[in-house]
């Protein structure tokens, strides 16, 4: 099943989310971050899912912090990081996308000579965060209404930094809000950067890295910057759930 193909099947909200990942084609994945440098996840989420999780932000027991991106000159907006134990789907997102991700960052990592290899499983990975002093957990919901934006960042939270991260839209563009699209950039040496607005609908995904990925060049693989950020939401309201892999200090 192609990644793409999610979206069609009518029996969609009663396969577990980890069917659903099982079934995606991990080295067509791979093929489309390589070229592009994202990766979309049609229909990762029934719209179900994406209500009950957009529903958490007007509670306090799921986080352990709030951010209001205007008083640290992130744009506009704010978000919640989630506390441990996370929400089941949450939980249940974080643990099934890791296997096939840590397989493409591997990959990556061999190509830009890095000596880092991750392991198979995200229990494994967090162990080696934790060693780092990287102890808190990272997922987060963002929450957007009119006039917001998130200015272009990495997400980095210490030295252990897993280098692909996954945003899953849980609101329904032209029905719960206009703008708000997702911008990824690239900083190419001694090149002016490239910019890359990515479509979604509610419950798709996309992979991207979180700071640099390879891209083959004609002397070889050299390495780009990367940086995300949202454009302006013009009317409504946008929820985002951001799966990050690595915890924080």
């Amino acid at each position: 099943m192609s990644a793409r193909a999610l979206r069609a099947g009518p029996l969609r909200s009663a396969v577990s989310v980890e069917t659903r990942l099982d079934a995606l084609d991990w080295a067509g994945l791979g093929v489309e971050l390589d070229a592009r440098g994202c990766a979309t996840l049609s229909g990762l989420l029934t719209p179900e899912e994406c209500g009950v999780l957009s529903a958490l932000y007007t509670l306090e027991a799921p986080f352990r912090s709030r951010v209001v991106m205007g008083r640290h000159g992130f744009g506009r907006g704010e978000y919640k990081y989630f506390a441990y134990p996370l929400p089941d789907l949450v939980a249940r997102l974080r643990t099934s996308l890791y296997p096939g991700l840590a397989s493409i960052a591997n990959r990556w990592n061999e190509a830009l000579r890095i000596d880092a290899r991750y392991p198979e499983t995200h229990a494994a990975y967090l162990q080696r965060c934790h060693a780092a002093e990287q102890l808190r957990p990272t997922p987060l919901l963002l929450q957007y209404g009119e006039g917001d934006y998130n200015c272009l960042h990495q997400d980095l939270y210490g030295d252990e930094v897993f280098p692909l991260q996954v945003a899953i839209l849980l609101s329904e563009p032209g029905r719960d809000f206009t703008g708000g699209e997702l911008v990824l950039t690239e900083q190419r040496p001694r090149m002016q950067s490239r910019a890359e607005v990515v479509p979604l609908r509610q419950g798709d995904g996309v992979i991207f890295p979180v700071h640099h990925r390879p891209v083959q060049g004609t002397r070889g693989v050299y390495r780009v910057n990367m940086r995300h950020g949202v454009s302006r939401i013009r009317s409504g309201h946008r929820y985002t759930v951001g799966i990050i892999f690595h915890d924080a200090r």
